[in-house]
């Protein structure tokens, strides 16, 4: 019997109560999740998930000059504005009709990675593992920190802590061992991060066409000591991370449902190869699949495609449950691909952005964000994929594509392995990250200590064929271009929480239409046309609760998990608004998911 079977066959009568957290902050509008708990079930029966703020940025795009876009749409984000100025580089770039030197590749993918060590860094020791902290699980649930302080932690000879429970102290905040050696890492790769960049986090030298850092041998030499610094830091944190992780699923049976969803995970690629892209769209599969992340989509656990033509095609923005009007009975602005293949008028190309404020209700319209959707040219099912927080979609189709083979990366077809160079205190390890068998909370917070590993191997070999390059005085770093009359172009990488897409339209050499499609609205998104919940809502709604407080003194440890998991741009911090709650009823439920108020 499974866990969700017996959970159902032992119901008691029904005590939902209204429970909210609004805003969860940090993001890119005002997250706020609605939920209706039935404490006498311990589950969650409801969540609506909900933004409170237009940005309007596809708005105010139009007009401008294309040039201006990695400038301006960096500032969409304050958290991984670079990731966007790379995209949209790459979707001009593609407009334009030019290829970058292949040092200027290097040069900007040594600035994402360090981006990405730097952000999954401080979000998971400092903001995801406040939440499983000693602090925290004292007061949600001192049964599990009793039996962590009688567990030896399993890796011990690697990160030097003997319990469980030592683990969970160190991560304290502000006290904790780890939680302030991650504040230093975190400052380290930052570091990193502005001598490839310019600056953090709006970068002040990647432009289409190439980069103005100047190559000179000290620009590689202190990025590689910098990194040689925190490399046995990251081979701790995979072991720190593993053992609280595994310890949780052996004294919390059942906790492999909290924040589970179907397996629909999504991955637009990362890293460039400069030997194989051209940025030319007819070309766009094959320099897909040799970026050094896979892109792709995972239904069920299978790779339905790692071509990202088939991905950009498949896309739809759905409205919904949305502040919007609809677009439909517009003139589209794309109707055919540069392959001549159909384009859909809910593609983001085709997309007009026209707002309609109005109140907030959970039986019609409740969020500025639309429902971005991938439609599943088999099924013709419109697939509300998630990011798994990043990299857990990174490392999922990376894994399965087995197309990533690199001196310090492999992936196997199930797993991904990782090694890195000895360090100040730590031998040469070889890391693996296998396809777990869920899609939940535990396993998305897994996979980022794992993908910080990664970005730190890829760096590694970033550098040494920048280094080579310098050594033979090939320091190109910038190639012109003319802006066109017209133009289409697309970009797809991956910002550090997932898929981020910029789409362009050029007309009269300004911009006609531009759409960017950064993780959040996808893993945010309110139920669309069709009445699917969005990834936030589906991975909490059914989720069971092991919290051992009430509703008088109940703080929503295993919920908040659960979005954290995602990484919604930093939720620093979490404001629950509604006092103790507020008890809608008390019903009969004789029927498992029945009669819920």
């Amino acid at each position: 019997m499974t866990t969700t079977e017996s959970r159902a066959a032992g119901r008691k009568p029904a005590q939902i109560v209204d429970m909210s957290w609004d805003p969860i902050t940090r993001i890119i509008g005002n997250l706020g999740i609605y939920t209706k708990i039935d404490f006498a079930n311990q589950e969650v029966v409801e969540c609506h998930s909900t933004s409170s703020l237009f940005r309007g940025y596809s708005v105010f795009m139009k007009g401008k000059d294309p040039r201006d876009a990695g400038f301006i749409t960096s500032r969409i984000c304050g958290i991984c504005g670079d990731n966007h100025t790379t995209c949209s580089n790459y979707a001009q770039q593609m407009a334009y009709g030019v290829k970058p030197p292949k040092l200027a590749e290097h040069i900007t993918n040594l600035g994402e990675a360090a981006e990405y060590m730097f952000d999954h860094t401080i979000f998971q020791d400092n903001l995801v593992f406040v939440d499983f902290c000693e602090a925290m699980v004292k007061a949600t649930n001192p049964g599990v920190l009793a039996r962590a302080e009688r567990t030896d932690a399993p890796r011990g000879d690697i990160h030097g802590y003997r319990t469980i429970a030592d683990i969970m102290k160190a991560f304290n905040p502000f006290e904790g061992e780890v939680y302030k050696e991650a504040l230093k890492v975190s400052r380290v790769t930052r570091e990193m991060f502005c001598l490839m960049e310019g600056r953090h986090v709006h970068p002040s030298t990647l432009y289409p066409g190439g980069v103005g850092t100047m190559p000179q041998p000290n620009t590689f030499t202190d990025y590689l000591a910098r990194l040689m610094r925190v490399i046995d830091f990251v081979k701790k944190a995979v072991a720190m991370n593993d053992d609280v992780f595994d310890f949780f699923y052996e004294a919390l049976p059942g906790y492999e449902e909290v924040g589970r969803r179907r397996v629909l995970l999504g991955c637009w690629g990362a890293w460039q190869n400069p030997d194989v892209v051209d940025y030319r769209y007819e070309n766009m599969n094959r320099w897909g699949k040799a970026m050094y992340v896979t892109p792709g989509i995972v239904v069920d656990g299978k790779l339905v495609t790692n071509n990202l033509i088939d991905i950009n095609l498949g896309l739809r923005i759905m409205l919904g449950s949305s502040f919007y009007e609809d677009w439909v009975n517009e003139d589209p602005f794309v109707t055919h691909d540069p392959l001549g293949n159909p384009v859909d008028m809910r593609h983001p190309w085709n997309q007009t952005t026209v707002p309609v404020p109005q109140k907030r209700d959970f039986e019609g319209n409740y969020s500025w964000v639309m429902s971005p959707r991938w439609h599943h040219p088999e099924t013709g099912q419109h697939l509300a994929l998630d990011t798994g927080g990043g990299p857990l979609a990174r490392l999922w189709s990376t894994a399965l594509s087995g197309l990533v083979d690199t001196p310090y990366v492999k992936a196997t077809g199930d797993s991904v392995r990782i090694s890195l160079p000895k360090g100040e205190s730590l031998p040469e390890t070889t890391l693996e990250w296998r396809v777990p068998k869920w899609s939940n909370t535990i396993e998305r917070d897994r996979a980022r200590p794992y993908f910080v590993a990664y970005a730190a191997a890829m760096a590694l070999q970033f550098l040494e064929e920048s280094m080579q390059m310098l050594r033979s005085g090939d320091t190109k770093v910038y190639e012109n271009f003319e802006v066109p009359d017209d133009a289409i172009g697309c970009g797809f990488h991956e910002a550090v929480r997932g898929v981020l897409s910029h789409h362009l339209v050029i007309r009269d050499r300004k911009i006609a239409n531009y759409h960017p499609y950064p993780p959040t609205p996808w893993n945010a998104s309110p139920r669309d046309i069709y009445g699917t919940p969005g990834p936030y809502e589906d991975a909490v709604q059914g989720q069971p609760i092991f919290e051992e407080n009430g509703p008088d003194d109940f703080k929503g440890v295993d919920i908040m998990r659960t979005v954290r998991s995602f990484d919604p741009c930093l939720p620093c911090g979490v404001h629950m608004y509604m006092g103790k709650g507020r008890t809608l009823s008390t019903v009969h439920s004789p029927t498992y998911g029945a009669n819920h108020a």
